[in-house]
């Protein structure tokens, strides 16, 4: 485990493609990856691409984000992007509702939340909101869309291809496991 040294930045590490297809890496050799970067306090939660980390408070977060890129490129042979959200971040998106207790309630279908590389812009959320049905709620705010899907992903008739064409590359996880994140690894005051 690597030692703190100065003031350090806690921040969750969305990975993107980890675990599917051949893209298998164990817990403990992504956990040691990470730590041979340099970062300290590495966790992951579960097998599913969630790292959660410190690093140089100093650095900018896509620094940090460009950094984990390039040494899990580096270390597995392949491309993996990364959603780097602070600890404050992590707690917001945990908190967020954007879909009222009734609807929630109503569906058989698990609320999810898609990291975005960036904000999209007034016109592209609009047409992405546009893709919205009855069954299939969406939301955005900030660099997250929020979906609750009337049931299974797989039988949703929303235009996933479409959202992807328009706000381009992101990672999707269960709101569960991101609420579950945040209470497990940022409750603290971290920063």
């Amino acid at each position: 485990m690597t030692r703190r040294v100065g003031r350090m930045a806690r921040y969750a590490a969305f990975l993107r493609g980890i675990n599917i297809g051949n893209r298998r890496v164990k817990n403990d050799a992504l956990r040691l990856c990470c730590e041979e970067m340099g970062f300290a306090e590495v966790a992951i939660f579960r097998a599913s691409g969630n790292v959660i980390l410190d690093a140089d408070g100093k650095a900018k977060a896509e620094e940090v984000a460009a950094r984990i890129e390039a040494g899990l490129a580096d270390s597995l042979g392949f491309d993996v992007p990364v959603f780097l959200r602070s600890a404050a971040q992590v707690r917001a998106i945990a908190r967020h509702q954007p879909f009222e207790q009734g609807q929630l309630e109503a569906s058989a279908g698990k609320a999810q939340i898609s990291l975005l590389a960036k904000p999209p812009g007034a016109a592209t959320r609009k047409k992405v909101l546009a893709l919205a049905t009855a069954e299939d709620r969406l939301a955005i705010r900030g660099r997250e869309l929020y979906w609750l899907p009337a049931g299974n992903m797989s039988d949703s008739e929303l235009d996933l291809k479409q959202i992807g064409v328009l706000l381009g590359p992101s990672t999707m996880r269960i709101k569960g496991t991101i609420e579950q994140i945040a209470a497990k690894h940022f409750a603290a005051k971290a920063s």
